[in-house]
């Protein structure tokens, strides 16, 4: 399976991404965990990113990409993955495109959680309570799913079109919400 996770900021894609990436024995990219390791390791792109991190600017897509490109061509993603914060441009769609046609595979599925904003907000203001995270304050919260919502809207779009849609009700439940990818997710097609 080659999936892609979706949702706003607290939508619950990063426990969602565990459960899927067990059901299906594919390992859960996280891109911000690729930059942390890459980073951490001192690899020429992890140096890369790191300088533009440190100067607080976006990394750019070429660095991006091809770390996601090393990711992928590892041995536990070879029968496919789960990606989290990847594409999040159009060029990265099409991008990964290209990295998938090259396994001879192509993208399963991208699964959609959707949540009610007021719903999120009020997740994210607990889970900064707990966390003590006193920059994550409503308007904070509210601005980031605005970007979200921005910058993301194009790439379902893309991949409406392409019919891999898979839009999941992600309010409840932690074990509800995973029930409801499963059904889903089971019955498609894997490349």
């Amino acid at each position: 399976m080659r999936l892609i996770i979706m949702g706003p900021p607290g939508a619950g894609k990063g426990t969602q991404a565990k459960y899927i990436a067990e059901h299906f024995k594919i390992p859960a990219i996280s891109t911000g965990d690729i930059f942390r390791a890459n980073v951490s390791e001192g690899t020429e792109l992890g140096l890369a990113a790191k300088r533009y991190m440190d100067a607080g600017e976006y990394v750019p897509d070429e660095v991006t990409n091809a770390m996601v490109r090393n990711r992928i061509d590892e041995p536990d993603a070879e029968g496919g993955f789960l990606l989290d914060g990847y594409p999040r441009t159009l060029a990265q769609v099409e991008e990964l495109d290209g990295m998938i046609r090259f396994t001879g595979h192509q993208l399963d599925a991208v699964v959609c959680l959707t949540v009610d904003r007021d719903e999120i907000v009020s997740r994210l203001l607990q889970r900064a309570q707990v966390e003590g995270r006193a920059d994550d304050t409503e308007d904070v919260i509210r601005r980031r799913q605005e970007v979200y919502l921005e910058q993301t809207e194009p790439l379902i779009e893309v991949y409406k079109q392409r019919g891999i849609v898979v839009e999941i009700d992600g309010m409840g439940e932690v074990d509800d919400v995973t029930a409801r990818i499963f059904e889903a997710l089971d019955v498609v097609p894997e490349s």
